[in-house]
């Protein structure tokens, strides 16, 4: 079964090949991504790598977690699932123009 790895304290520089070159010496590595801002393309100093199997991913934390990568030490976890986002956003708006209440 394929496991998620949260990988924290990423210089905002690290390329995701540079990423994948450290995780090179793990087993199963299927994919490795790094989270960007999505207005700026700037990196946001986090990621994930995904890994066959949750022998490869204790794998991963035991030789990985606090090892050096371009001058920040990395942090490596099992990725928690994601709470759910409620929806909804927009305006809380109690009607027409001026009718809102001055508390």
């Amino acid at each position: 079964m394929t496991q998620k790895l949260f990988i924290g304290g990423l210089s905002f520089n690290t390329p995701p090949e540079r990423l994948r070159e450290l995780f090179g010496q793990i087993d199963g590595v299927e994919s490795v991504t790094i989270v960007t801002d999505r207005d700026t393309g700037q990196s946001r100093g986090f990621g994930f790598v995904e890994v066959a199997t949750t022998e490869a991913a204790n794998d991963a934390i035991a030789k990985l977690n606090g090892a050096q990568l371009d001058g920040r030490a990395l942090r490596v976890e099992i990725s928690k699932p994601s709470a759910p986002r409620s929806g909804g956003g927009g305006s809380r708006s109690r009607g027409g123009f001026g009718n809102s209440r001055r508390w």
